[in-house]
């Protein structure tokens, strides 16, 4: 359905006009540059381009009281020094003549943007915008804010569109709280903020910034507050934050839109942000918002400072609403102690409210005093997962780091957008799309027979002949002509294709090989436990860690169980091991949905940079190649229907696979280890 880009070049009229270096940075110039980026990428053109156009001032009453719109429309008509005048009785704010225009125009941006996805013209978008918003309130400019383009847009959904669930993600550096304060009381709209905090002396400097701040009345439980109290956080923290908190309110709360105010103030080299984590983040975190509400995701512009952050950030986003596969996540995906105490004190005051996180881990909320003392942490500087990072850095070395990520990020090449489906006559009613390959082809004979030899299961002509597909597919994955692929395998030999492929996997460039094996299939005898593949059996006997490359767990029995298993196990696991392949393998009596299947298979295309191979049992093929294909071109997969609590069976056995495996796989983390 594509990707809307939302803009218009009168946003860019709106500048400073006197001195004030708190508010300069605050620049035409984040506009023009991100859009120079774009456009440089490709990636502007392969997007719907609409035109931004001026929210009325009916649209803005959503939120804004008539007297704040009439003093900013009087804006228009008053000369410098008035201007300044007046920007002085906000925080951080400066008018200019063009500013009501602009203003209008960033909102309008938002509004179009919501109405494209909604009535079906575009799956989802960006709306390229300033002002910023989320920290402007009903009656109050605030933080370079001037109206609140996000949750305009989300009043706007409500009422036009009659939606009854919205989800707000808020990842720029600094708390929305103009957003809070709109919806707080609001149990259809749930907000999720992380902000640099620093236990309340960073800007705003705000009481209500930190997690207990959880909502009022009958929206208690449905403002989400994760400070950040150190500086430094990167892309195992922000990766962290969502698998363990957002997204398991998000699915029991089950939006039917996400908004996403994105600032990239929170990347790596921004002034105000001062943390770590590198562009392609962005991308990983914009793909695992796209499983949610049906893939309906519009962002619309917050943050950033640093201009070359700031657009490297905003094309990697723009690549992950297009479909395309994320770049690996630089750095080691271990999250940092103060991370860990925000994410276990979040998680502690939303407890009492979801029953996601009533069952796991319930520790309790950290006093001021356990906490980590105050102060930066060494940073992690990006640069691959051997870079060591020096203990302290000057200004001018971290931005020469920064420069020598973003070089490397340039020379990748666009990854292929096509998915190959090598299936059987059976499937032949199939309509595939356009962009999706029909895969005939298959490996030389002398080669499949090599492959074979070992295993009875395979002498069959129907056996080896798909076995022939699934050889090719999986060379033409690894060698990048292909990004991911669905390949049927007759029943009887699907261990022993599922064998063949894993061998041929690592023989062949596969350097990290995650198998995520669901229903009867025994993992191979002469599988070396080495490091370079880890074997997770869903569906098995029991929940044991026979080594920590070795996992076995059942399959879970309510929605709430499955979910809590792909997110507090299936998916720290994946983005611990940093997988170059990744084989789901769906074999006898695997027991998925359709659903069920698609998200499991959309949520590991994230970490795994698109690299997915999914081994269907042929009699299955039929009624799951069509929603595999839609989360393998990164389309947002279906419901899995209204959330059911996890037995205590599920959740004993998932805690106990945890807490098994949490020390060798730090992303298993909720909580900062005691005694240290």
């Amino acid at each position: 359905m594509g990707t809307a880009l939302v803009y218009h070049e009168d946003m860019t009229a709106a500048r400073l006009l006197w001195d004030d270096p708190e508010c300069e940075i605050e620049c035409p110039e984040r506009l023009t540059i991100a859009l120079e980026r774009l456009r440089q990428r490709g990636l502007e053109q392969r997007c719907l381009r609409l035109a931004a156009r001026e929210a009325s001032e009916e649209e803005l009453g959503l939120v804004h009281s008539p007297e704040y719109v009439a003093l900013l429309r009087g804006t228009q008509a008053l000369g410098t020094g008035e201007l300044q005048a007046l920007s002085g009785q906000y925080d951080a704010i400066y008018f200019h003549p063009s500013t009501f225009h602009c203003a209008r125009l960033a909102a309008g941006a938002a509004l179009q943007l919501v109405d494209a996805v909604l009535t079906g013209a575009v799956q989802n978008g960006l709306a390229l915008v300033r002002p910023p918003g989320h920290h402007s309130q009903r009656a109050a400019a605030n933080g370079f804010c001037v109206f609140n383009n996000v949750a305009i847009a989300a009043k706007h959904a409500k009422q036009k569109h009659g939606l009854h669930r919205i989800l707000i993600v808020d990842w720029d550096i600094h708390h929305g709280q103009g957003i809070q304060y709109i919806f707080e009381d609001d149990p259809s709209v749930l907000y999720f903020s992380w902000h640099r905090y620093e236990h309340g002396r960073f800007w705003p400097y705000l009481q209500e910034s930190d997690t207990d701040a959880v909502g009022q009345g009958q929206g208690r439980g449905f403002t989400v507050n994760l400070p950040w109290n150190q500086v430094g956080m990167g892309n195992a923290d922000y990766v962290a934050a969502f698998l363990h908190v957002l997204l398991p309110l998000a699915f029991e709360f089950d939006p039917e839109l996400v908004l996403v105010a994105a600032g990239f103030d929170s990347a790596v080299g921004d002034p105000e942000g001062q943390m770590q984590a590198t562009p392609e983040c962005f991308a990983h975190l914009t793909q695992l918002l796209q499983v949610l509400a049906c893939g309906r995701v519009c962002a619309v512009l917050e943050g950033g400072y640093h201009l070359e952050s700031l657009s490297q950030s905003v094309c990697m986003m723009v690549q992950a609403l297009l479909g395309d596969p994320p770049l690996p996540l630089s750095g080691p995906m271990e999250p940092h102690r103060s991370a860990l105490e925000s994410i276990q004190s979040v998680r502690a005051a939303q407890a009492p409210h979801w029953m996601s996180l009533q069952q796991q881990d319930a520790a309790p909320v950290l006093s001021p005093s356990t906490r980590s003392p105050e102060g930066s942490i060494s940073p992690l500087l990006p640069g691959g997962p051997e870079f060591k990072a020096p203990v302290a850095q000057t200004e001018a070395q971290a931005m020469a780091a920064l420069s020598s990520l973003l070089d490397q990020l340039r020379l990748y090449p666009t990854p292929p957008l096509r998915t190959a489906v090598a299936l059987t006559e059976l499937d032949a009613a199939l309509v595939l799309p356009p962009d999706v390959l029909h895969w005939e082809r298959s490996a030389p004979q002398k080669e499949m027979q090599a492959w074979a030899r070992p295993h009875e299961a395979l002498a069959q002509d129907k056996s080896f002949n798909a076995l022939g597909k699934v050889l090719y597919l999986l060379d033409s994955i690894l060698d990048g002509q292909v990004s991911s692929g669905i390949a049927a395998t007759p029943a009887p030999a699907a261990a022993a294709t599922l064998d063949v492929a894993i061998q041929r996997g690592l023989s062949h460039r596969a350097q990290r090989l995650l198998c995520v094996a669901v229903g009867q299939l025994d993992r191979p005898l002469d599988l070396a436990d080495d490091g370079r593949t880890l074997w997770l059996n869903i569906r098995g006997k029991e929940a044991a860690a026979l080594s920590m490359f070795h996992v076995s767990t059942p399959l879970p029995g309510t929605t709430g169980g499955f979910l809590s298993y792909i997110l507090a196990l299936v998916l720290p696991l994946a983005y611990g091991f940093q997988p170059n392949l990744v084989l789901v393998a769906l074999g006898p009596a695997h027991g998925l949905q359709a659903p069920q299947a698609a998200l499991l298979a959309a949520l590991l295309r994230v970490p795994a940079g698109g690299q997915v191979l999914v081994l269907v049992e042929e009699e299955s093929t039929p009624q799951l190649a069509g929603v595999l294909v839609q989360a393998l071109r990164g389309e947002g997969p279906p419901s899995l229907g209204p959330f059911s609590r996890a037995s205590p069976e599920e959740m004993q056995a998932l805690e106990h696979l945890r807490g098994q495996l949490r020390t060798q796989w730090k992303m298993l983390q909720v909580a900062a280890p005691q005694g240290l």
